[in-house]
């Protein structure tokens, strides 16, 4: 189990807790956090699961795949540290992960 804090738009936090194995997506949808869309259920089709990770996380996250490169080439809110949640799986050593949310998701 992990903990992950989604930051909205707005600055709320979101704290929810995340069965290891399942996407920080997941997370997201399962405890209704709002700004996460996810149109395409986690196929990694859509980019409606942006978050940007927070720089103290980024090393233990990882950068994107090819694939989730190029799904993200296209959104116009990409910042350097952003991910498509639905590619980021929940483990141990993401306890405490940190994501904000962008406004608009593509």
């Amino acid at each position: 189990m992990a903990k992950i804090t989604f930051i909205t738009h707005d600055g709320q936090p979101h704290v929810v807790e995340a069965a290891n194995g399942t996407s920080v997506m997941n997370a997201a949808i399962d405890n209704l956090v709002p700004g996460i869309d996810a149109d395409c259920g986690g196929e990694c089709s859509c980019a409606t699961c942006h978050v940007v990770v927070d720089d103290a996380w980024w090393d233990k996250v990882g950068g994107p795949s090819d694939r989730e490169e190029s799904m993200l080439d296209l959104n116009p809110e990409r910042e350097p540290h952003s991910r498509l949640s639905c590619q980021i799986p929940v483990r141990d050593e993401l306890d405490g992960l940190v994501v904000n949310v962008p406004e608009f998701q593509m």
